[in-house]
């Protein structure tokens, strides 16, 4: 009897530890939904690489050239905002707000209209559309909503049913997979998608991240985003460059957010009475004022901004005045309504803040845009961790592990004093107000 018994509860052990049918289908389609996520990611980075390269050497190609922003721009930014309202709705902006308010809400319907395959079609294709008119937007915000469109896709049709987690996951996933980053992956998910740590997600988010992870490095080999920092030997007097980066890049990266979410919910209240037409106004006017800021900083501060960045990482310092221009595009382009993120353009505008006051005190370029773009970007999105890993990872600068977890942590004290609420999470309300109505209207019964 005793050894029935024994036997009995070996196999329900084995069935446990590996599953059935349905839990292996389930995790097969979990699985391939990750690595799905690593070869979009890669192929929007393409894309957007390219749309960038295009409006560079339509600008650069002869003697007048140089304004054709002036059209270009204005147009492209009417365009993607028009699509955007009406075959594309919820994919203005960053997306990262669309996938945070999805995790907070419960009905399937609700999480659908933030997360969804068309969607994510969508905000491939108006990112990449807003690179070609030379906005000052990056495309690894727009990757978080994709990866979470593609997860949630994916657990649909594998029939699981833990919304929540696999948000978080295929969120972690699209970081992850954009930036060649898994540590700031997980990292991400843990500190701004969740602001708490899920032990029964926690799994979830290791393997869409290893997964995306395999697949981006398939298709596009290991590589730093930002290439390798110059080894840099941390001295005493650095230590006053770290401090400044830190605090001032902190109190610059709260003020762009605490403008951002002011500006938001202002120009909603503007926009009410006719949203469509003043939204297109707004769009182009929008686009007219980056062409300007383009032109008159000879470039500069169109696109990503991912080359200037990389050159003040490997020690070459762009203007002084230049993280002053990036920030002001950045914002316009965010405040314009067409979809697009901040992540690489925050970076930039953090590298170019701490390269000019790395010249200013005679100390290493790239210490200084390193320490700068901690400082900034811990506090633009109050998650120094983010900040830390995600630095150190893109530019393998690992002898300066101390000097970024430090000016992460100062920046983010900084950018308490005078924000409280996170950018990502304060844009998230919108979106989780706008479905709660929708869902009431929906099912509000039609008047006799």
């Amino acid at each position: 009897m005793s050894r029935y018994y024994s036997k009995s509860k070996l196999l329900r052990r084995g069935r446990a530890m590996w599953g059935s049918y349905q839990v292996w289908r389930m995790r097969l389609v979990f699985w391939l939904g990750a690595l799905a996520i690593g070869a979009v990611s890669v192929g929007f980075a393409r894309l957007a690489d390219l749309a960038q390269h295009l409006f560079s050497t339509a600008r650069t190609a002869g003697e007048w050239t140089f304004l054709l922003p002036l059209v270009i721009t204005p147009l492209g930014f009417v365009f993607c905002a028009w699509l955007a309202m009406h075959f594309f709705p919820n994919a203005q902006g960053s997306g990262i707000p669309q996938a945070i308010a999805a995790r907070h809400l419960h009905d399937r319907e609700d999480r659908a209209r933030l997360l969804n395959l068309k969607l994510a079609v969508g905000k491939i294709v108006l990112t990449i559309t807003g690179l070609l008119s030379g906005a000052s937007i990056g495309r690894e915000g727009p990757t978080v909503q994709v990866g979470a469109s593609i997860m949630l896709q994916a657990a649909r049709w594998g029939g699981v049913e833990q919304a929540r987690g696999l948000i978080l996951a295929g969120s972690a996933a699209g970081i992850a997979a954009a930036f060649n980053t898994p540590l700031a992956g997980i990292v991400f998910a843990i500190e701004e998608m969740s602001r708490s740590y899920e032990s029964r997600t926690n799994g979830a988010v290791l393997t869409a991240v290893i997964l995306a992870g395999i697949a981006a490095l398939g298709l596009n080999g290991n590589y730093t985003y930002f290439g390798g920092a110059p080894s840099t030997t941390l001295h005493a007097s650095d230590w006053w460059m770290v401090v400044i980066c830190g605090i001032g890049g902190g109190l610059i990266g709260a003020i762009f957010s605490t403008a951002a979410l002011r500006g938001a919910r202002r120009i909603k209240r503007w926009a009410q009475p006719d949203v469509r037409r003043r939204m297109l106004m707004l769009a182009g006017a929008s686009g007219l004022a980056i062409a300007l800021l383009g032109i008159l900083s000879s470039g500069a501060t169109f696109g990503t901004g991912y080359e200037q960045a990389r050159a003040a990482v490997e020690g070459t310092a762009p203007s002084p005045f230049f993280f002053i221009e990036k920030l002001a595009a950045t914002f316009i382009s965010m405040m314009s309504g067409i979809p697009g993120g901040i992540f690489a353009p925050s970076l930039s505008v953090g590298a170019g803040f701490g390269s000019t006051v790395a010249t200013l005190l005679g100390a290493s370029i790239s210490l200084g845009a390193l320490v700068g773009m901690a400082g900034y970007f811990a506090g633009v999105v109050q998650a120094p961790m983010t900040a830390f890993v995600i630095i150190l990872e893109m530019s393998d600068s690992r002898e300066s592990v101390i000097a970024l977890m430090a000016a992460s942590m100062l920046g983010y004290i900084a950018a308490r004093f005078i924000s409280s609420e996170p950018l990502y999470h304060g844009l998230s309300r919108a979106f989780i107000a706008d479905s709660i109505r929708a869902s009431r209207a929906h099912q509000r019964p039609a008047a006799p």
